[in-house]
């Protein structure tokens, strides 16, 4: 079996090519990619050479963790049939081609994919190209879900997860919180919560605050904001060391938590969130490019500030 997947050579050395895939066995799943995400987190780290030492990590990959496509084929012990449609959080299934293995981390940019059963997630076909935004919504509902954990009250970043973050604790009942943006048209689309600017925020009795920006440099501005025993929650991905200055954080008894990637039941919470109408993942994407311009697409979702989620159209590629 054959597909057309995005393959990443070394950073920056991108282009989508054939491959061949791993013959499906007992309980896998064949899925025909209808739409792929690309991250600004981790893939952008891949693409720009800057990702810290990562396990399976090495070149040639097939990245991405976000696709959302329609079963082929299905064994009949797996719970799914053809036709139905399903998340997958990108999969392992590519057999080495004439240079040598080609390492599915993670898997999710190509026309086809071989998953197990157990990875995939039944979804309503109606959310479209939405449905690749599953893996991000749920990240961020762990973000939120985790261990003795509290509701955003400032969350820094209105990029997809930092509107994800607002739209989660607006489910749950929480307080409408505050957004930190510095972007200026960045700060379009916040409904039933205030995004500004960081200059613009004289509080400092945060009880929670959420960074979803990634931005190095940033935890000592942070601290200084929140009241004595709060939290500052770590939910983008960082490349430099962490540091902060002691004596203020001393001060505050401050909270540092880091919060990583999605577990199944986040996975399974968030689509019921979805399902129920109590969380809208609309608006969140801002482009779209037919998959055989990937190229330009990650150049797009990596360098331009209006780019909040790029997909990766994959019913155009043959």
């Amino acid at each position: 079996m054959r597909t057309s997947a995005v393959i990443l050579s070394g950073p920056r050395q991108l282009q989508v090519a054939d491959l061949s895939l791993n013959a499906p066995v007992a309980g896998d799943l064949v899925v025909e990619v209808a739409h792929s995400g690309i991250s600004t987190g981790t893939e952008k780290l891949f693409w720009s050479g800057t990702m810290p030492p990562f396990p399976g990590m090495g070149y040639p990959l097939v990245p991405g963790y976000e696709a959302a496509g329609e079963v082929v084929e299905a064994g009949p012990d797996t719970g799914f049939r053809p036709g139905d449609f399903v998340f997958v959080p990108g999969a392992s299934c590519f057999a080495p081609n004439a240079d040598g293995p080609v390492r599915g981390l993670f898997g999710g940019a190509s026309r086809n994919l071989v998953t197990q059963a157990a990875r995939a997630v039944r979804l309503d076909a109606g959310l479209g190209a939405t449905g690749a935004l599953l893996a991000l919504a749920a990240t961020a509902r762990h973000a939120i879900a985790g261990f003795d954990t509290a509701l955003p009250d400032l969350i820094v970043g209105h990029g997809t997860l930092g509107r994800l973050l607002a739209r989660l604790t607006l489910a749950a009942g929480g307080p409408a919180p505050t957004v930190w943006e510095t972007n200026p048209a960045r700060r379009q689309g916040a409904k039933g919560y205030a995004c500004i600017a960081p200059e613009d925020d004289t509080r400092r009795d945060y009880r929670a605050i959420y960074d979803a920006s990634g931005a190095p440099g940033l935890l000592n501005t942070l601290i200084g904001r929140i009241a004595k025993g709060g939290e500052v929650v770590l939910a983008g991905f960082y490349t430099d060391p962490i540091s902060f200055a002691f004596p203020p954080a001393f001060m505050k008894e401050a909270r540092l938590r880091i919060a990583a990637e999605w577990a199944p039941d986040d996975m399974t919470a968030t689509r019921a969130l979805i399902d129920s109408g109590a969380l809208s993942l609309d608006g969140l994407i801002t482009h779209r490019r037919p998959a055989s311009d990937a190229t330009a697409a990650y150049d797009t979702a990596f360098t331009d500030p209006d780019c909040l989620k790029m997909i990766l159209d994959w019913k155009a590629t043959a």
